[in-house]
């Protein structure tokens, strides 16, 4: 089949997309406000975009149904100028899914699933205690950009615990980090236990060989 997506209402778009871009990452977003409350969201809109300077990218739609008004993360990112992203995990996937609840302003996420936060780096922002990464980001620059806004954020510090570190390179033992992955549609998810599996680059000269 082919769709024409400047045909078809957005929430087309949004079934299409997901559903072949993906697996994605989550980013387990925490904020916190001007007075200090915190905030803390999951996105799947979010990739690493460069490395020179370090820059994530995160899509952040407006509330549901109203065009204009932009949610707690975005609100605060653009007053505060920092966040977290804290990586989805296995054992972090029921907070998560919790902390993507509509709950009301000033009701606290984080309390209803059980973490606690811990001081980052560099950024006023704390990052949850109990994920096992995360990345410390400044905000480069925002985009409005139809009914959502993109946050490309510059990532000033990252924590991972030890365990989770080959200092050879520095390397991330990924396979044994076990995040995971947004799948279509909402509820859809994906592990990687188990899951990795090794392909080496051929180069040119290698390809010619054979």
């Amino acid at each position: 089949m082919q769709f024409d997506l400047e045909a078809l209402p957005s929430s087309h778009a949004y079934k299409l997309l997901t559903g072949l871009v993906a697996p994605r990452p989550i980013a387990l977003i925490t904020t916190q406000d001007e007075d200090g409350r915190l905030n803390a969201a999951p996105f799947s809109a979010y990739n690493y975009l460069c490395i020179d300077p370090p820059l994530v990218g995160v899509g952040v739609a407006n509330r549901t149904g109203e065009a204009f008004v932009s949610k707690d993360t975005a609100e605060n990112i653009r007053r505060t100028g920092e966040f977290v992203i804290n990586v989805v995990t296995e054992d972090l996937a029921e907070a998560m899914n919790l902390c993507a609840a509509d709950f009301p302003h000033g009701e606290s996420e984080l309390e209803a699933a059980g973490l606690k936060t811990v001081p980052s780096q560099l950024v006023k922002v704390p990052r949850i205690a109990q994920a096992h990464a995360a990345l410390e980001c400044r905000q480069h620059t925002t985009l409005e950009l139809g009914h959502a806004q993109i946050i490309i954020g510059r990532v000033a510090a990252i924590f991972v615990e030890d365990r989770y570190i080959d200092p050879a390179g520095p390397y991330v033992k990924a396979e044994e980090l076990h995040a995971i992955g947004r799948m279509n549609g909402l509820g859809n998810y994906v592990r990687t236990r188990d899951a990795f599996f090794r392909m080496d680059r051929v180069s040119y000269e290698e390809w010619k060989q054979k």
